[in-house]
């Protein structure tokens, strides 16, 4: 049974995680529209402008706590293991620290950093083009993120009922 300060961590993971999937799910059902109704020279710009914005504390506590719970909790499952609701734990760090961490230095960072090389030629033909394709790419991978970090907080929901 989980219960005492393992009991906080996994509230808190869950609560961590739902806070990250509802970022996610922002910027996937209205963030990234609104940008790709710009025209490119203008969605670039707004894009690099989040991307940097991005990088404060607020959403560093949300973002990096969640996968910080999650991996002190994967580590006290381990040595809880096979106590109730362990399984499902550990599935719901999996899926965060993989599915929306792991993706966002894998698959969206490396992304930005390419759109941030941008930064001056905007109004080109081939920035355009770039453009399309990091919007659909991008795109695609921050719905997974959504998703990853969505579930990982419905297991650790589970893991406690």
């Amino acid at each position: 049974m989980i219960e005492g300060p393992y009991y906080v961590l996994v509230v808190l993971g869950a609560l961590w995680c739902g806070v990250s999937a509802g970022v996610f799910v922002a910027f996937s059902t209205f963030v990234l529209r609104g940008l790709s109704a710009l025209p490119a020279e203008r969605g670039i710009a707004a894009m690099n402008a989040i991307n940097v914005a991005a990088l404060n504390p607020a959403f560093m506590v949300v973002f990096l706590g969640a996968a910080l719970l999650c991996a002190v909790i994967a580590v006290v499952t381990f040595v809880l293991w096979p106590d109730e609701g362990t399984a499902e734990l550990l599935v719901g760090c999996a899926l965060y620290l993989v599915g929306a961490f792991g993706v966002t230095v894998l698959a969206n960072i490396p992304r930005n950093e390419a759109l941030a090389r941008l930064a001056g030629d905007e109004a080109t033909a081939s920035s355009a083009a770039y453009w399309r394709t990091y919007l659909r790419t991008w795109g695609r991978w921050n719905h997974l993120r959504g998703a990853a970090a969505l579930a990982a907080s419905a297991c650790f929901v589970l893991a406690l009922t």
